[in-house]
């Protein structure tokens, strides 16, 4: 990236950028831009996703059951017809 390029865009966000700084910010620039060139040039790999490894059948059948007696959870509860009363919201 030229510096003539850093300074426009310094112009357009409003930072004020000495001469030193925009020397050094287009050549960190053009650093960063040879990077990515760098990794366009790599090879593509069709066999991998973003996970390189394979996950395959993670789901199962989802089978209802009770893990507690609900009578037995709500017997020390403050409950009202059934339902779990909480403190009023005022």
């Amino acid at each position: 990236m030229d510096r003539e390029t850093v300074e426009r865009v310094a112009r357009t966000a409003h930072i004020k950028l000495t001469e030193e700084e925009l020397d050094r910010y287009s050549r960190d620039l053009n650093d960063i831009l040879g990077y990515f060139e760098l990794l366009d040039e790599a090879p593509e790999c069709d066999s991998y996703g973003i996970d390189p490894i394979g996950v395959a059948d993670i789901t199962r059948d989802d089978e209802p059951w009770l893990e507690f007696d609900p009578d037995t959870l709500s017997r020390d509860m403050n409950t009202y017809d059934g339902y779990v009363r909480g403190p009023r919201l005022s």
